[in-house]
């Protein structure tokens, strides 16, 4: 018997482990379809040594000095500030667009007052901001929409920006000065030893034990246990009886090259060309130093994991029924981005994880043993 079965092993799932064996002193059991812990965030040096993100670039930033502490008893860091730039009419341009950006895609040598009179110039009027696109057009004009935003958005989601919520384009800001940073978060770092070196230490506990390439479906009637913690897709706990929420996935080409550098960033977004969003080179983000380099093409797909809830009305409305059925379950509690579906930062799910514990220490009695029966009501 488990005090708690936790489903997933990504940051929701992980800190939920870590903070329940380490202060309540209770058994958990993490599981995980994958073959290893760390969910998206995963990293593993490849053939060429080169410490890779198996999932595409994760870069940590937050400004929430209690999530550093809290992850820092796991990691030291590496100081690393995020510069993206965005292949448009050929020529790679910083983004978020800044003063740079303008002045090189014009050739033009405007100041700070100057940008705002030119952005202020092309600005579309939009009386109700619903859409990505509005978000866009309304800040900088339709221009530079159809230049950085509308073919990366639709590559990105298969649909129109039009046809997408806001707060896809909110996320990215428009910087008058040369700020060149694509976050302007207080910190701004990387695991000094990886991503998945940080969770394997979280998890070193032994209260936690670990059972990758399992599905919850074929063990939750197998394993005895308490308490649960959900952090998969909500539609799925439900046997989708509702329906299916959409979400985006994403395909990787992961390729090393026999030269010491590609690119003169990370990240490089192409949002006029190629059927992939960007490329990352992971040497920038690490600090290695290698001869050869390794890069990762990112292709958006509606095939594969689920990597991002697609924010659309209908979308959110499917979702707040599921969550209204998760309401129903006693003892279950649903953590992270598939489980709420949000689109969220590392720190926000961390944040997220650490609130949920709270929660759990005012509402739950230590070694409570309350029975697994209730957990299964409503599940199928």
């Amino acid at each position: 018997m488990f005090d708690w079965l936790i489903v997933g092993a990504g940051f929701a799932g992980s800190v939920l482990a870590e903070r329940i064996a380490s202060q309540r002193h209770e058994s958990v059991l993490l599981v995980d379809r994958r073959s290893h812990v760390g969910g998206n965030a995963y990293d593993c040096y490849n053939e060429a040594g080169i410490l890779i993100h198996r999932y595409g670039p994760h870069i940590f930033h937050t400004n929430s000095q209690s999530i550093v502490d809290y992850l820092s008893q796991f990691t030291q860091w590496r100081t690393y500030e995020h510069r993206v730039l965005a292949a448009v009419d050929g020529i790679l341009l910083p983004i978020p667009i800044n003063l740079d950006t303008i002045n090189r895609l014009y050739g033009l040598e405007l100041n700070s007052a100057q940008l705002e009179e030119f952005f202020a110039s092309r600005r579309e009027t939009v009386e109700d901001v619903r859409t990505a696109e509005d978000v866009v057009v309304s800040t900088v004009g339709r221009e530079l929409y159809e230049k950085f935003f509308r073919g990366y958005t639709r590559k990105q989601w298969g649909v129109d920006p039009n046809q997408l919520s806001k707060s896809v384009t909110a996320r990215v800001p428009t910087r008058t000065n040369r700020d060149d940073r694509y976050f302007s978060d207080s910190f701004q770092k990387m695991p000094a030893g990886g991503y998945t070196r940080m969770f394997e230490r979280m998890l070193d506990h032994p209260n936690i034990k670990i059972m990758l390439q399992t599905d919850f479906r074929e063990i939750r009637d197998e394993i005895p246990f308490n308490r649960l913690i959900y952090t998969g897709p909500i539609d799925e706990y439900f046997g989708w009886q509702l329906g299916r929420l959409p979400y985006r996935s994403l395909r990787f080409e992961h390729v090393t090259l026999d030269q010491e550098q590609f690119q003169p960033v990370a990240v490089v977004n192409y949002p006029q060309t190629e059927d992939y969003t960007r490329i990352t080179e992971y040497k920038h983000l690490t600090g290695q130093q290698n001869a050869r380099t390794s890069l990762t093409y990112e292709y958006p797909t509606d095939i594969g994991d689920p990597y991002y809830p697609v924010p659309r009305a209908e979308n959110e409305e499917l979702f707040k029924r599921y969550e209204a059925l998760g309401a129903t379950c006693p003892d279950v509690w649903f953590v992270g981005r598939l489980a709420t579906y949000r689109y969220y930062n590392m720190d926000q799910v961390v944040g997220q994880a650490l609130a949920t514990f709270a929660r759990i220490q005012k509402s739950v009695p230590e070694w409570a043993s309350a029975g697994k029966a209730s957990l299964a009501e409503g599940a199928l």
